[in-house]
């Protein structure tokens, strides 16, 4: 199914150079921010304590704040959760203090403020939980990233695995770097989308890629930056319905999903828009660099006799 098709070929390649520069830096930057900033981790990786608050009244937020830092808890996230009278606390454990007389001790604090504030919730994870945690969704993300390489290596060739990880690394670095850079929290649910960004990216690319691949079978007088941008071209339709869709759905919920799947849905949001680009631009182009050519995915073997020897024929003897 196609929207539109576009009959001449976008030169996509040849602002591969330029916009690879843009790629490179923002990569370079998101790493600057991983390093100098961190990634503000949810309680599920730190351990600690979470104490969900209301007021009758609009929170204030400083003045919250100001009642934590007096009681020797620095730089501890406070932020509305679901209306402005809900506020939402991660404390960072204390030694010699159990997590139900860490709740008691701030609640007090904030009832001598305010004497209207009410306890929602409290719960308490463990650091060696979330020590675990980290382990094993790093284990998760090395297992995905080798087997995207050994599966795009078998279907189509070793320098389109490269590329597509080149490609994947970047999605994955630059969301991560979003998330150090505004230090929006990251939990669980944004690991999830990290990873569905990974398949989701390596998707796009094998589409483009097998799209090369057909292209080198079907025109040999096309330099290998003319067969991808043609690669790139004719999928431009599909492209568009198949993330424009997907993007409608992300987007939904990032605006109607309520707090619990905001940063979820916005990872999504950053991976999918970052993954269109960087299937292009980065997968494609890499590949480019590279040196991928015809005879990386086709090889003649022509037969003595009988049809499909014919050079000129461009089917004689193509076999993937």
């Amino acid at each position: 199914m196609e929207f539109f098709r576009v009959r001449r070929d976008i030169p996509f390649m040849k602002h591969a150079l330029a916009l690879n520069a843009f790629s490179t830096l923002a990569f370079v930057l998101a790493v600057f921010f991983l390093v100098t900033r961190g990634l503000n981790l949810s309680v599920e990786f730190t351990g600690g304590t979470v104490m969900e608050i209301a007021y009758e009244q609009p929170a204030d937020l400083p003045a919250v704040r100001q009642v934590i830092t007096q009681l020797g808890y620095a730089e501890v996230p406070v932020q509305n959760f679901g209306t402005s009278r809900d506020v939402l606390l991660r404390l960072p454990p204390m030694p010699g203090i159990t997590s139900g007389q860490q709740s008691e001790q701030v609640l007090a604090a904030l009832r001598a403020q305010n004497p209207a504030v009410e306890l929602r919730r409290t719960e308490f994870v463990g650091p060696q939980v979330g020590r675990e945690l980290v382990e094993d969704g790093l284990i998760a993300l090395a297992l995905v990233i080798v087997g995207i390489m050994v599966y795009l290596a078998f279907r189509f060739e070793w320098k389109f695995s490269v590329a597509a990880i080149v490609a994947n690394l970047h999605d994955v670095v630059i969301i991560l770097g979003f998330f150090a850079f505004f230090q929006w929290e990251f939990s669980l649910a944004v690991l999830a989308a990290v990873l569905a960004v990974l398949g989701y990216s390596v998707n796009e690319s094998v589409v483009i890629f097998d799209r090369i691949r057909e292209t080198f079978r079907r025109q040999r007088k096309m330099t290998p930056a003319q067969v991808i941008d043609h690669a790139i071209t004719s999928t431009m339709s599909r492209t568009i319905i198949t993330h424009g869709s997907t993007e409608a759905m992300v987007l939904s919920m990032l605006l109607f999903g309520g707090p619990t799947l905001f940063y979820f849905a916005l990872a999504l949001t950053i991976g999918i828009l970052f993954g269109i680009y960087s299937s292009i631009f980065v997968a494609a182009s890499v590949a480019m660099w590279l040196g991928v050519k015809r005879e990386d995915l086709v090889r003649n073997t022509p037969k003595k006799d009988g049809p499909g020897t014919d050079p000129d024929d461009p089917n004689a003897g193509a076999v993937v």
